[in-house]
């Protein structure tokens, strides 16, 4: 995958150049506030803390198509992210992550393969691009199989 011709906002309006992050794994989750898997924020944080250094990057983006559970504006989003789970890796604007107007990332990130099922569907992609796993969103974050794939992407 080409990070490099998709072009996406991070969550305070400006452009997010992806490919600040070319050479990196990337964990692309998309996320929602009001969600009972909200919780795993906190495993994002702690997964992007202790492989940050080694070159992992996550890269959250909210999304209000699953019962509505992402209503917020940016500004809110982001004060939540920060007030309840001292996020400090990439939040990008609102997408869509099914349907017409699926955003260009989640095109590729999909592929061939099934449309999203719920909030915090999780994909890793490698140091080259590629789609390496995609996690189910009830999959903790820091699940063995997560840290595994992770670790092999490295």
């Amino acid at each position: 995958m080409s990070l490099s011709n998709i072009t996406i906002n991070a969550l305070n309006g400006q452009p997010l150049d992806l490919k600040k992050f070319a050479g990196k794994p990337i964990l692309f989750v998309n996320v929602a506030s009001a969600c009972g898997l909200t919780p795993q924020y906190a495993a994002l944080q702690k997964l992007y803390e202790q492989y940050q250094s080694q070159g992992l990057e996550v890269i959250a983006l909210p999304c209000n198509q699953f019962g509505a559970q992402e209503p917020g504006s940016p500004a809110e989003i982001q004060s939540f992210c920060d007030t309840k789970y001292n996020v400090s890796f990439t939040l990008t604007e609102k997408v869509d992550v099914n349907g017409s107007h699926r955003h260009p990332l989640y095109v590729q990130l999909i592929a061939d393969g099934d449309d999203i099922e719920w909030n915090f569907a999780k994909f890793l992609v490698d140091k080259n691009g590629n789609t390496v796993a995609r996690f189910h969103p009830k999959i903790d974050p820091l699940d063995t199989d997560v840290i595994r794939a992770i670790e092999a992407a490295l």
